[in-house]
């Protein structure tokens, strides 16, 4: 007979104000009673999400939270009052404090490294020369990489996966530089699993980037980066087919709150060339 598992409950982060973000919280919590304590990564396809009614659980969190983050920019751009934006961006960041807990609870028990322990494998990670200053570039976002082409794209389909793609891939040759989108502070620098090396920044507007399947990493957790940083190399580590840059944009630090990384990069003025090819 199997074990039987009980799923650890998160420590809440934040007060939850309002009818919205507490019945939100509410729907995560119950989400995450579907989820198997101590089931394991899918390290092969770098995916914890084995519930089908957790992954959609999440994934209406990040669209309610998206759709408050378009509201609080649609606010500041028609110059609302200020009492107006302060409760929308109230609004969401309740929304992503209760899926940062429910990804946090659900990383711990399937493996995710960066919701385990963020340094823990620092010891076993192939770093490189931290000294290499950044480019120098007069806008504050950039590309994640040069001289690339786009192949596996957001939400493609593919066998290599236990669902969706949940970023876009750069395919470049090992040992191409990767650099920091924008300036941030180094969250996590893991090795191991399915993403294999990577490192993942947090921003100053609160979302974070994942540099994954590196074959060398430049930074070291809570360390500061400038647009344009080379934070590592591009390598083929991990669950890869040849060597590549998975890139992608979350919510949280946390696998499960990923979103579209072009429209995101566009956004901030940056222009991705290419369509994504087909998986």
């Amino acid at each position: 007979m199997g074990r039987e598992h009980h799923a650890r409950l998160p420590r809440t982060r934040a007060r939850f104000r309002g009818a919205t973000g507490a019945a939100l919280f509410a729907l995560l919590l119950l989400a995450l009673a579907a989820v198997p304590a101590g089931a394991g990564a899918d390290g092969a396809r770098g995916d914890g999400l084995r519930s089908d009614s957790f992954r959609k659980e999440a994934a209406r969190a990040v669209r309610a939270h998206e759709r408050a983050r378009a509201r609080v920019d649609r606010l500041r751009e028609s110059d609302a009052s200020p009492t107006e934006v302060k409760d929308a961006e109230r609004r969401r960041k309740a929304v992503r404090a209760g899926l940062w807990d429910l990804l946090w609870a659900s990383g711990r028990n399937s493996g995710d490294p960066v919701a385990v322990d963020p340094s823990g494998q620092d010891s076993r990670c192939p770093f490189g020369d931290r000294s290499r200053p950044p480019e120098r570039r007069a806008h504050p976002w950039t590309a994640p990489t040069r001289r690339y082409w786009l192949s596996a794209g957001y939400a493609a389909k593919g066998s290599r996966w236990a669902h969706r793609h949940t970023g876009q891939d750069f395919a470049v040759d090992s040992g191409t530089p990767v650099y920091a989108v924008g300036a941030g502070t180094v969250r996590a620098t893991t090795c191991g699993d399915g993403f294999g090396n990577q490192v993942v920044v947090r921003h100053r507007d609160g979302y974070f980037t994942q540099y994954a399947h590196l074959s060398r990493i430049d930074v070291r957790k809570g360390g500061r980066v400038t647009a344009g940083q080379r934070i590592g190399l591009s390598g083929a580590t991990g669950n890869v087919t040849g060597p590549h840059l998975h890139f992608e944009v979350r919510i949280t630090p946390y696998v499960g709150s990923a979103v579209p990384p072009l429209p995101w990069l566009r956004r901030k003025d940056v222009q991705v060339t290419g369509a994504p090819a087909l998986p």
